[in-house]
């Protein structure tokens, strides 16, 4: 029974009354002053802001406001929690209060009865509650919960985890402020993890402990597991322990795979670590990484029946069949890894956590992990100066298939390398990290995406606590390099339990000391990851820009769009950097709110020119984040195909920093806080895919991209280049081509800009083809500028109205809204020699034809009776009614290529309020930010929830193409 509700809080100083008495005599309610609604799991200035006690420390620089714990002293954070409940506890049950995560330390008080909690922010509490609670009433719990010991100050100047203070404690270190996000006020003191109560028999199971063993090349494999049986009464137990293991078919059925039951006798008031005899498996469901297959994942139930009592306890875990290892690759010395014997070329990205006020969710955690799997990406890395993430962000990364770097909680900035040097021994308690370390492995290593621990970010732990993470972390021998021998499962006694691979503390997973250590970076412990700031696009490609195999820290820009400035800071800070030339270079000169944000520019002075002044100089607040997007998408994608282009002959994978912010911050991310997609999501999805087709910036040669295990045969590539009005000067296409698995190929260069009349800016559609059935694998659009040039013509084009059908189907299944879109660009085809589009539909049976010329006209569907599509369209704008879908059209008097459209999803607000946010967020786009050219047709697959009694209206705007939306009426499945 989880305890997240009712809980209410109030400051320490403000109550006079003890624990013993709030939880007797005098419990408290949200009604008397000062107690407030609580935000339990949560923090301090979680709770303070739900009260509106606070401004937001995320908008605008209302964080200055807020009172820092270093001038207001550890009392002022120092708050009780306390909430009522009832239970209906049966006979001879026992009763266990849990709490998942307490920063920093805590005094239990429950029903009158008082347990100290032991400091340190990532390690469980379980406290024996028998016979403390009431069955027949109410039970009250109140909770005193303290800072950090070592808060830290924040210089003035700032800095990268402040004054390091907080590195003495065995907390989060980003709550100091770094170069991405501003210091945390309280320094996240709260119930920040889940608190419950649950009930046993006399006999307890704690911490099971599942394993995979392979033989064969994966076809004999067997699950090993041990768990702690806990007889808590006095007298012996005769126990009947018992393992299932099941899996959901498509059809929803549960298949049983396995079930074992196994007696033992538990003596009163022991512990027992018991381990079942392997259950065999012959070529079980495996679980694939993103792009490498399916996430096939496995229930395991556990249970113990005690004889006189029956069912004791259970316990229940989805597992993933999967084997991963990796190792140092000679070849580029970067660090290797293969799941099921199979190398994957890592594209991920770092990941600080999903809300710096601990905010965290199930439903967040959900949108985060699909946004990462969406991008195509294969693993996430858990930076050391975050959290050790909740077994909710691993579940969805086993489901999504997001392979997951751990670190723990140390960081060089402040554990002995930073400015100023502090904190060389890490920790002030190493018996405390260790403590905090054991517990976080045995929370989290029955996931099937968890793939490395690492020891910190740029900095090792001190030698003791890295002695002992490697000794706690060895290697079990079957899963150590190189492969052990198939015979070992008969050759070895399995009645020697200490041999069984879950009786180790993980034995699975290899421990690295540092992040740049050991196939990181350049393996030494050296500052050779980054850089962190914009690039000329080809130069990701060049052999100079990064020397070492694997880079877990590469970073750039990352400017949100613009309805997310104005949500995140006042009117007057909307202004845009201003743009100052020196020697030849552009700078920017942020305004003190987006400094403050964190925010970099786009270009680099002596290095790099203003990547967005290429396209005009910016005039307003949205004419500078539409230009940014544009940048963020070929930086991004850019990044991603450079090191794609040298998969294993450079590279072995490579991290982006970061994927996203935790907060309103203005660099380095996908997505912002609010869960809007910049551009440079797209091109990072785009680059990333499995199968691709890219130009490669350096040499202009287009590649094919095979990362998968199987081999490409008949596919060909169409090559095209199209010029601004739409016609199609340049078209080449491939033979037959074959492209082995795990390669990228060079096909041919791209001629086009040699050529006599090469115009200065151009656009190139990539496309690979399947010859057999003319399936297109991988679609690639890039608007290219000749050698010196920029992309200022593009702004001329702006003027130009290019026609556009957009149609629509519209269900919803539960809560959550699918739109089936297809957008067609209306231009006349080119006569392109030899091309041809390979579209979705370019027919349509129209039962009715509407015409409106109101700008808010509405257009009603033929049959009332027929659910479908609403529009809210343009003057100009034809609105057809069609078989089971809506179709709007842009009649537009160019031609041209529809150049960057991108969909949002608003609030159908009749009167909206000025500057008021419309958008209806978190949504799923199979693809956004995308260009058509004439006579193309693209599918978009479109999902989202709205809040209750909202309208829905899905609106598309383009460069090019002037807007329109379509208010969302279901049909219902």
């Amino acid at each position: 029974m989880k305890l997240d509700s009712g809980w209410i809080a109030a400051r320490w100083k403000e109550i006079s009354n003890s624990g013993e008495e709030l939880t007797t005599t005098h419990p408290p309610s949200q009604s008397i002053k000062p107690w407030i609604e609580a935000l339990v799991p949560g923090t301090v200035l979680g709770t303070l802001l739900k009260n509106k006690l606070i401004p937001d420390p995320f908008y605008g620089l209302e964080n200055e406001a807020i009172l820092d714990i270093a001038a207001s002293g550890r009392e002022y954070y120092t708050f009780w929690f306390f909430t009522r409940f009832q239970t209906n506890m049966s006979a001879n049950a026992h009763a266990w209060l849990k709490f998942r995560g307490i920063n920093y330390s805590a005094e239990v008080y429950l029903n009158g009865h008082k347990n100290v909690l032991p400091k340190g922010m990532f390690r469980r509490h379980t406290l024996d509650v028998t016979d403390i609670l009431h069955n027949d009433g109410d039970n009250f719990l109140a909770v005193l919960v303290y800072p950090p010991d070592h808060p830290g100050r924040i210089p003035i100047e700032g800095g990268q985890g402040g004054d390091h203070d907080i590195g003495k404690d065995v907390a989060t270190q980003y709550v100091q402020g770094w170069d991405w996000m501003a210091p945390i006020r309280d320094r996240n003191t709260g119930i920040w993890d889940e608190v419950s109560i649950s009930f046993t028999g006399p006999v307890k199971i704690s911490d099971p402990h599942l394993v995979s063993s392979f033989f064969d090349d994966l076809k004999r494999v067997y699950l090993h597991t041990t768990a702690e049986y806990r007889n808590v009464s006095s007298l012996a137990a005769d126990c009947t322990l018992k393992v299932q293991v099941s899996i959901e078919l498509e059809d929803g059925m549960c298949l049983i795979e396995h079930v074992e039951t196994e007696e033992l006798a538990i003596p009163g008031g022991t512990s027992v670590l018991y381990t079942f005899q392997p259950l065999f498996f012959y070529r079980p469901n495996l679980w694939w990484p993103n792009g490498m297959g399916k996430q096939a994942l496995y229930k395991v139930d556990i249970s113990v029946d005690v004889k006189g009592y029956g069912e004791s306890d259970s316990w229940s875990q989805l597992f993933g069949f999967r084997k991963i290892d990796s190792h140092i690759d000679p070849a580029t010395g970067g660090r290797l890894f293969k799941v099921n014997g199979e190398p994957i070329f890592i594209r991920g990205g770092n990941w600080i956590l999903s809300d710096g006020l601990l905010r965290l969710s199930e439903k967040r955690y959900e949108t985060d992990i699909k946004f990462h799997a969406e991008m195509n990406f294969n693993m996430i890395r858990c930076w050391g100066g975050g959290l050790a993430e909740r077994p909710e962000f691993y579940h969805y990364c086993d489901v999504y298939g997001l392979l997951v770097w751990q670190e723990f909680w140390i960081t060089g900035d402040v554990d002995g390398r930073g400015v100023p040097v502090s904190n060389p021994n890490g920790p002030l308690d190493h018996n405390l990290f260790l403590e905090c370390a054991r517990d976080t492995i045995k929370l989290l290593r029955n996931h099937a995406s968890l793939a490395l621990w690492v020891g910190g970010n740029e900095q090792h732990p001190p030698d003791d606590i890295n002695t002992a993470l490697k000794n706690d972390l060895k290697l079990h021998p079957f899963f150590k390099l190189p492969e052990v021998d198939t015979n070992l499962m008969e050759t070895h006694s399995w009645t020697k339990s200490h041999e069984d691979p879950s009786r180790y503390l993980d034995g699975t997973r290899l421990y690295i000391q540092g992040s740049l250590w050991d196939g990181f970076a350049n393996g030494k412990g050296g500052f050779t990851d980054g850089p962190y700031e914009i690039q000329y696009p080809e130069d990701f490609f060049k052999d100079n820009f990064y020397k070492y195999g694997f880079n877990p820290e590469v970073g750039s820009v990352g400017i949100p769009v613009a309805a997310t400035i104005r949500r995140s800071m006042p009117r007057e800070s909307w202004q845009i950097p201003l743009f100052q030339l020196s020697d030849g270079y552009i700078s920017e000169v942020p305004n003190p709110v987006w400094d403050y944000h964190k925010y970099i520019p786009y270009s680099k002075p002596g290095k790099v020119h203003n990547q967005i002044e290429m396209y005009g100089e910016p005039k307003n607040l949205d004419d500078f984040c539409e230009k940014a997007q544009l940048v963020n998408y070929i930086q991004y994608r850019a990044l991603l195909e450079g090191w794609t282009s040298r998969m294993w002959t450079k590279y072995t994978g490579v991290l982006i920093w970061k994927t996203q912010n935790p907060w309103t911050g203005l660099r380095g991310q996908f997505y912002d806080h609010f869960h809007d997609q910049t551009a440079g999501f797209y091109g990072a999805r785009s680059a990333a895919e499995p199968i691709h087709v890219q130009l490669n910036l350096a040499t202009y040669f287009v590649e094919i991209v095979n990362t998968t295990s199987s081999p490409l045969s008949g596919v060909i590539v169409d090559t095209s280049v199209w010029e601004l009005e739409g016609s199609c000067p340049y078209h080449k296409l491939s033979k037959s081509l074959s492209v082995p698995p795990k390669k990228t190929l060079p096909i041919f260069e791209m001629e086009y800009p040699k050529t006599k009349n090469a115009k200065p800016v151009y656009f190139l559609l990539l496309k690979l083809l399947d010859k057999s059935n003319s399936n297109i694998l991988s679609r690639n659009f890039y608007w290219l500028h000749l050698t010196g040039g920029d992309y200022k013509p593009l702004e001329a084009y702006r003027s130009k109205r290019v026609p556009i059908r957009t149609s629509a189907k519209v269900t919803l299944v539960g809560q959550t809204y699918k739109a089936e879109m297809k957008v067609h660009n209306l231009s006349k085809e080119s006569l392109c020699e030899g091309h041809s589009f390979l579209n979705i539909d370019h027919h349509h049976n129209h039962e009715e034809l509407i015409i409106t010329e109101n700008i808010n006209a509405k257009v009603e569907p033929a049959n009332e009776k027929r659910k479908g599509l609403l529009s809210r369209i343009s003057s100009c704008v034809y609105a057809r009614k069609e078989k089971q879908m809506q179709v709007a059209e842009i009649k537009g008097e160019h031609s041209g290529v529809a150049f960057f459209l991108h969909f949002a999803v608003h609030a159908a607000t009749k009167n909206p309020k000025t500057g008021e946010d419309e958008r209806i967020l978190p949504v799923h786009y199979s693809d956004n930010y995308f260009s058509l050219v004439p006579g193309e047709v693209l599918p978009i697959d479109i999902s989202f929830e709205v809040p209750t009694g909202t309208v829905p209206k899905i609106v598309l705007q383009g460069w090019n193409t002037h807007g329109h939306s379509l208010a969302v009426q279901e049909t219902r499945h």
